[in-house]
């Protein structure tokens, strides 16, 4: 455009174009300590318990986090975390999470509800657009976890799971010597016997808690059957079968999801799984350990294993897989002692252990190797929320892609399965690409590979 074609009234226009931004706050200009508008990520949080309240706790440093609002089926829980969380922050609180996503348009959710419910709601918010964080064990059953990986696809989703060990430069740093073979070729892997799930027994039912609008037990309950309310199921839910897999402390999906984890970041094995496993002993019902108090001077010593597994107690026995390659995983050790949050690399040249944030090797002189970046400097899950908000920007994968995350927890139900069918010494094969058992058709059927759902409930279809 030549200079005889700019009008005064252009002029005029560009210059009031130029004075707009003096008139915009300092919050949203990235001054007060914030990210710019541009640079932050609005994200809604759904289901408001423990976990929830960890994540807005260790996530305060992360200045481009904007949580625009929360959710919970049960209002008490709603106005609660809002009264102990909100910090300034106006957040209206839903009971619908889809209402929260139309009426806010995150860029994002974080699905921390029920392992029962996650499927659904993550399905449905990755159909209304949302790149989605979801809380670990991704999916009650492996053939739900894969329709969700379909969906993410299909949608072009970013997606995190929360097996936070996977942003945790130190624990990446230790797998990395497993899988470029500082200790040669991998025997044996070592790891937890974490207990597994209850069937709920039935008990007299209770009354309905004050506060909840009408239908949200039925929400709450999602796809699993309709009980009449107990405390202990809303409450405990991470007890029981059918809502989840043994998400206890020193569970199956508790901290099992994040042991096998570790264990699949080491060995490389990330979009696959074992090939054969098999029950070494009958199922029983005990403690998780033998209870012998280490010393506090000891290099085994966990102060979390002591205080936290020490009490658990379900039902739990031994189980030996195998993958593709020969290494052999033994899922034997107790509660009491060892990588609860990890496991232990058997070399042709040496060991390394990995637990959470605690590296031990031997040879001792890897710890020495000059890009051994040490323990971790920030709260432990605001290096994986941190990743996922870069990818939400980037539209990379995630360091805990949702495939990673249905791996890890296909073998916690792998476990759970192998003890339902009860077969001791029987070799259960298992093809990691079809999902399926190959000579046990029974092991198919099982409530872990696949369940039906209630009505109203189904996963929204993939169109």
């Amino acid at each position: 455009m030549s200079s005889s074609q700019f009008s005064r009234r252009s002029i005029l226009k560009a210059g009031a174009a130029i004075a707009v931004p003096f008139l915009v706050s300092g919050k949203a200009l990235g001054l007060e300590g914030a990210a710019p508008a541009s640079e932050r990520v609005r994200v809604g949080i759904i289901g408001l318990g423990g976990r929830s309240r960890g994540i807005v706790a260790e996530s305060q440093e992360l200045k481009k986090l904007e949580i625009v609002d929360v959710c919970d089926c049960f209002r008490p829980a709603v106005d609660r975390f809002i009264g102990e969380k909100a910090a300034g922050r106006k957040w209206v609180g839903y009971e619908d999470f889809r209402k929260l996503i139309e009426e806010k348009k995150p860029d994002g959710v974080m699905v921390e509800t029920t392992t029962h419910a996650r499927a659904w709601i993550a399905v449905t918010a990755m159909q209304m657009g949302m790149d989605t964080y979801i809380e670990k064990p991704m999916c009650l059953t492996i053939q739900e976890g894969r329709y969700m990986v379909n969906v993410a696809r299909k949608y072009n989703r970013v997606t995190q799971v929360g097996t936070q060990q996977r942003s945790m430069p130190y624990n990446n740093w230790a797998s990395d010597l497993v899988k470029n073979g500082a200790i040669g070729k991998i025997k044996t892997v070592l790891a937890p016997n974490f207990v597994g799930p209850e069937k709920w027994p039935g008990k007299e039912p209770m009354p309905l808690p004050q506060g909840g609008n009408e239908g949200w037990w039925d929400v709450w309950t999602n796809q699993a059957e309709l009980r009449p309310y107990h405390p202990e199921l809303h409450h405990g839910w991470e007890r029981w079968w059918d809502y989840d897999g043994g998400g206890l402390c020193f569970g199956v999906t508790g901290w099992g999801t994040h042991s096998y984890d570790q264990i699949q970041r080491a060995l490389g094995t990330d979009e696959t799984g074992p090939v054969e496993m098999v029950l070494e002993e009958a199922v029983y019902n005990g403690p998780c350990g033998q209870f012998e108090r280490v010393p506090e001077d000891d290099p085994t010593y966990l102060e979390y294993l002591n205080r936290l597994a020490r009490p658990v107690s379900g039902p739990r026995a031994k189980v030996r897989m195998w993958y593709a390659n020969g290494v052999e995983l033994r899922l034997h050790l107790n509660g009491d002692w060892g990588p609860g949050l990890g496991a232990i690399f058997i070399g042709e040249n040496g060991k390394i252990e990995i637990n959470r944030d605690k590296i031990a090797t031997n040879p001792k002189e890897l710890l020495q190797r000059p890009d051994n970046p040490g323990p971790i400097t920030r709260p432990e899950t605001e290096y994986h929320i941190a990743n996922w908000l870069d990818c939400i920007k980037t539209r990379g994968k995630c360091n805990a892609d949702i495939e990673y995350g249905l791996r890890s927890t296909t073998l916690c139900y792998l476990v759970n399965i192998v003890r339902e069918i009860g077969e001791v010494g029987f070799k259960l094969k298992w093809d990691p690409q079809t999902e399926k058992f190959t000579n046990h058709e029974g092991a198919n059927q099982s409530s872990y590979v696949t369940r039906p759902r209630r009505k109203g409930y189904e996963l929204p279809a993939v169109t």
